[in-house]
């Protein structure tokens, strides 16, 4: 799929997000534009071959009344050809995520797409399953377990099952607001063909986040990943957001 494509299918879906309040069933929306940096530890520029790598950010979401959106589109190494077959080239990554509400339960039917682009490799991942919403005054988390169909280079097909969650906690120190949060997948039994055979691989973030006022956030990642983005080793790094709040 082309870089043209891919932002028109992400720009789609960010778009869902916004909803005016012309619609009867909107509760609220978000959306943000970020410039990121990702430093790859030592250890892992060693064991996985991984170069550090700046990437720009369109981020979004809404909350219905029957549900909520979200997605976000990356475009990696921006100012890199997509020519560059090792890896290190431009690369785009998005992903669009829908939970459907059961009533009142805090169940919902949850599904996401996730896709990666680079010269001589792509992912697609799409997830269906089950999620489930709990939120009070500071505090969010909302887990989720779904069936796995992949369509990579080299593989097609059913490819297991994914748990995960993504979590938030807002506190003030000093007068200032600040968020942790942390998203995390953890893939399990996935067909022998994929990834060199791995049957698990966890993927995730755990971050920092100061909102300096209504449209500047600054943030720190800590990034995680193992048998997981094309490796068969423990790969972290740190992650140096600068967001710009619609």
């Amino acid at each position: 799929m082309g870089f043209l494509r891919k932002s028109t299918l992400a720009a789609a879906i960010i778009a869902a997000g916004f909803s005016t309040t012309a619609s009867a069933d909107y509760q609220y929306g978000f959306g943000n534009v970020s410039i990121n940096y990702l430093d790859w530890s030592s250890g892992t520029e060693s064991r996985a071959k991984k170069k550090d790598f700046m990437f720009l950010e369109l981020e979004g979401g809404a909350g219905f009344n029957w549900g909520e959106v979200y997605g976000f589109f990356d475009l990696e190494n921006p100012h890199k050809n997509n020519e560059e077959s090792d890896g290190n080239g431009r690369r785009t990554a998005m992903k669009g995520t829908m939970r459907y509400y059961l009533g009142n339960t805090g169940f919902n039917i949850y599904g996401h797409i996730y896709d990666l682009s680079s010269a001589g490799f792509d992912e697609q991942n799409r997830l269906v399953g089950l999620g489930f919403n709990y939120q009070n005054a500071n505090f969010f988390w909302k887990p989720f377990l779904a069936i796995n169909n992949t369509n990579a280079t080299g593989f097609s097909g059913y490819n297991g099952l994914v748990a995960g969650w993504v979590m938030g906690y807002g506190f003030k120190l000093a007068g200032q607001d600040f968020m942790f949060s942390n998203w995390h997948e953890y893939e399990f039994d996935r067909d022998k063909q994929y990834h060199d055979g791995k049957k698990d691989g966890n993927n995730g973030a755990a971050a920092l986040w100061w909102n300096a006022n209504e449209k500047i956030t600054a943030g720190i990642q800590y990034r995680y990943a193992d048998d997981k983005l094309g490796s068969n080793s423990y790969q972290n790094g740190l992650v140096y957001t600068l967001k710009y709040n619609f």
